[in-house]
């Protein structure tokens, strides 16, 4: 199953974005995580067939109303069968 770490840049945190995307992957039965980093950035893991992953991927673009989305780093990462669900961490 392909697997992909993210990292978000723009006013991503402080608008309900880990949140956006925990529904949508859900939605869309995607399997990861999402975090907001110290830099004002949120990194997210995301595994799923490539289709749903595409799809996420312009989703997380839109992201919610007050969101403004920068840029989405995109790199291929290993999957991890332990991850089921979506989760929004807080380490």
């Amino acid at each position: 199953m392909p697997a992909y770490k993210l990292k978000i840049h723009g006013k991503v945190q402080g608008v309900f974005y880990r949140d956006f995307a925990r529904k949508q992957a859900e939605a869309l039965d995607i399997s990861g995580w999402a975090k907001n980093d110290s830099d004002g950035t949120v990194t997210a893991y995301i595994q799923g067939e490539e289709d749903k992953i595409d799809y996420f991927l312009v989703l997380l673009w839109s992201g919610p109303e007050a969101s403004k989305v920068q840029n989405i780093q995109k790199e291929p990462s290993v999957e991890d069968p332990m991850i089921t669900l979506f989760e929004i961490r807080y380490d």
